[in-house]
């Protein structure tokens, strides 16, 4: 009886522990701060994941990892704010913003088909041009607020069910758009020479052009959410972009793993990039939930795509396990008969 007590006693201080455990567990997380928070990540993940489908042109498409997102981000929402706040439309803004970006994607271009530069050495260069480009263009100030109470914003952190709507919009008549042109000869083309450069110009087809041409339409796209980014979070800063060609990476592999083997289409494979960079918010907004200091987030984003990354060798290293086990056999039995 008294062995049988010790092991009740144990039992209840071990369920005890584990209740702890778990109430602490639900204080830190706050489930229910979790859900209300869930709109705001969803908002701002599909902004990046509109980001994340300029990255995924020049990533998946033209085969190049672009580093010049990290200022044509910053440099859409200068451009925004700087148009905003002088009384321009904000449609007139945005448009402006696309444009800014797409000339820093033909600074890139440039740099890499005119002078020669490795496309990740020419990225890095215009990356770093246009940090004082972005200063000038906010006035030699580092940060620019821009209110939605004094300007008539399209998307904003406070009326959130606005904002997802209009960024849903925006997502799905840049993917109809983009999956429309990808099908026209130049977008052919432009598969082409990320597939198979040497090919496309045996071929007859200028893989110059064509760099240059997904180069400009990518950092368009990129500036494009960048103007959205700075209305969404009131402000534009000089250093909004740093670490952003890592978040586009994570949305676009994370939709890859997540929805590759059900995403086809094209256009399906760009929402994936969208998809993407809402569930790496979600992500991102659970483990600050957990109590992950802010100042990780780099660290947690390049683990990420890190582990996002190697899956896809670990796949090919398995299956090619796989069959080997089945030639070993085959070969033991040949040599045994």
């Amino acid at each position: 009886m008294c062995i049988a007590g010790g092991h009740f006693v144990r039992l209840l201080h071990f369920l005890e522990e584990k209740m702890n455990l778990l109430a602490s567990f639900i204080n830190i997380f706050n489930p229910a701060a979790f859900v209300a928070s869930l709109p705001g990540a969803v908002a701002q993940g599909i902004i990046w994941g509109i980001m994340a489908v300029g990255v995924y042109i020049t990533y998946r498409i033209l085969d190049i990892a672009d580093l010049t997102v990290d200022g044509s981000l910053g440099t859409g929402g200068a451009v925004l704010v700087l148009c905003v706040t002088s009384g321009m439309n904000i449609y007139l803004a945005l448009l402006l913003a696309f444009i800014a970006g797409c000339l820093a994607g033909l600074a890139t271009g440039i740099f890499h088909t005119c002078f020669g530069i490795p496309p990740i050495l020419a990225g890095i260069l215009t990356q770093l041009s246009l940090y004082s480009i972005n200063l000038r263009i906010l006035g030699g100030k580092a940060n620019v607020a821009l209110s939605v109470d004094r300007y008539d914003l399209l998307v904003t952190l406070r009326y959130i069910p606005k904002t997802i709507l209009i960024c849903s919009i925006f997502a799905v008549v840049i993917i109809a758009v983009l999956y429309w042109f990808f099908g026209t000869e130049v977008g052919h083309s432009l598969r082409a020479t990320g597939s198979n450069r040497n090919m496309a110009r045996a071929n007859g087809i200028n893989t110059n052009v064509n760099s240059i041409i997904a180069l400009v339409l990518s950092n368009g796209l990129v500036a494009l959410a960048g103007g959205l980014l700075s209305q969404y979070q009131g402000f534009a800063d000089v250093n909004m972009g740093r670490g952003a060609i890592v978040i586009g990476l994570a949305a676009v592999i994370i939709g890859e793993v997540i929805f590759g083997k059900i995403f086809r289409n094209f256009a399906l494979k760009l929402l994936a990039a969208v998809l993407g960079g809402v569930i790496y918010y979600i992500a991102i907004t659970f483990v600050l939930r957990l109590g992950l200091n802010s100042n990780d987030l780099k660290l947690f984003t390049a683990i990420v795509v890190a582990l996002f990354l190697g899956v896809p060798f670990w796949k090919s290293m398995a299956a090619s396990r796989k069959i080997r086990k089945p030639d070993e056999k085959t070969t033991g039995g040949a040599e045994n008969a």
